[in-house]
Parts: structure tokens; sequence; C-alpha cells
């Protein structure tokens, strides 16, 4: 990692990160929520499973070089490596980059503001399961990942049902409903994230839902 810390790790301080490692070995969700109170969908259990059907509507457009942005636990990366996708997962807990590496992807632990390797010819950047969130700011998270992209390459987003749109103090809480930590996050639907992508050098090719899922497809110009 760069030796300044990036806002999305100094965001990231012990007792979030102990409980999300704690959450990944015991396959329980994250309970957290934002500032009106509403859940917010942290299913650790979920990314330490296979890919289901909505993942692998994501993995079927994968057709060259991916990095997958805050990769978790590494499902998505370790099916792609398997398949023969060239991939790379980036996240910033160290155990959820130990079990990626463990079902033979390749991952760093790193920030997506880190050095990374590939940056302007990577041909997918994946933004799953709500990591368009990622430091609370979705425009400074859309330059970053287009940085990254070859021209021509796809960010594939992971988006909220609706016209949502929101930057805001998340909280993560304990068994008692004690607050355990809180981090800068985002949501955003389709339409306004389509929207703010189209100055910042994108365009909006796909928007499909599969599983009540949501995801659109930005093709860096």
């Amino acid at each position: 990692m760069s030796v300044e810390a990036s806002p999305e790790v100094r965001c990231w301080g012990p007792a979030l990160v102990s409980r999300y490692e704690e959450a990944l070995r015991s396959a329980t969700a994250l309970r957290v929520h934002d500032e009106a109170g509403a859940a917010l969908p942290f299913d650790t259990a979920r990314w330490l499973d296979r890919p289901d059907a909505a993942d692998e509507s994501l993995l079927g457009r994968c057709t060259g070089p991916t990095i997958d942005v805050g990769c978790g636990p590494g499902r998505l990366v370790q099916t792609l490596t398997a398949r023969g996708v060239p991939s790379l997962g980036v996240d910033v807990s160290g155990a959820a980059v130990r079990i990626a590496r463990s079902s033979g992807a390749m991952v760093l632990r790193r920030s997506i503001f880190d050095r990374l390797p590939g940056a302007g010819r990577w041909e997918v950047a994946l933004l799953a399961d709500g990591n368009i969130g990622i430091g609370g700011n979705t425009a400074r998270l859309l330059v970053r990942v287009r940085e990254l992209l070859a021209p021509g390459g796809h960010a594939l987003v992971e988006v909220e049902p609706g016209h949502e749109v929101g930057h805001f103090t998340a909280t993560l809480t304990g068994p008692s409903g004690e607050t355990v930590a809180t981090f800068p996050w985002a949501r955003i639907g389709a339409a306004p994230l389509i929207e703010l992508a189209e100055p910042l050098g994108y365009v909006a090719e796909e928007h499909w839902s599969v599983k009540e899922r949501q995801f659109v497809a930005l093709r860096r110009c």
C-alpha cells in the first residue's frame, strides 16, 4: 500500500476492520445502516458463497482482463480465474485477501486509490455488492476507475433500485445496537449514476436487472 493511507483506508478504523473480519470468519451479515436508519446490504455470507445468477450476469460480461474493486473474499475473481479470464481483486481487508488467495484468486491488499498494476489497460472494472459506495464520493471513485480502464473499457456497476442518490455517514452496529464504527458511504440508482458518469468521460451502454439486483455498464470514452 502507499505510504500515506488513502481516504478509503483512513475511514476503515480498527473497530470496523475487526468486525468485518469477524463477520467473514463466521459468515454473518454486518449490521450497517444509513443516517435515516435504513439497513444497508452488507451480506457477508453471500460474498463467501458461490456466484449466483445475478453475479453470473456480471461475469458473462467480463470478456477481457478484469479488476474487481473491493473484491472481499474473492468469489468473482476466483470464478473468472477458473474460466481463464485474467483478473485481479483489490481489497483493504487482510482477512478477505487471505480467503480470496486460498481459493486461487490473485488479490492485492490495497485501496482502489493506491497505485495498482495495469492502470489504463484493464478492459473491465467491477463495482459489485454496493462498492460504488466506497469512500462516500461516487464522482471521485468513477474518476479513479476511469484511470484504470483502457479506452473503450467498461465499468460494470451494481446500483440501487429506483432513482436513489446519497452520500452519507454509515453506521456499523453491534448485537445490542451499539455503535461500533462509522464510515463514509454512498448509494446511487441507475439514472443518477448515468447522469453523473457522462461528464466524467463515460457512456452508458446497458442497464439490466437479475434477481432484484440492478446493474449498469459504463464505457470509458
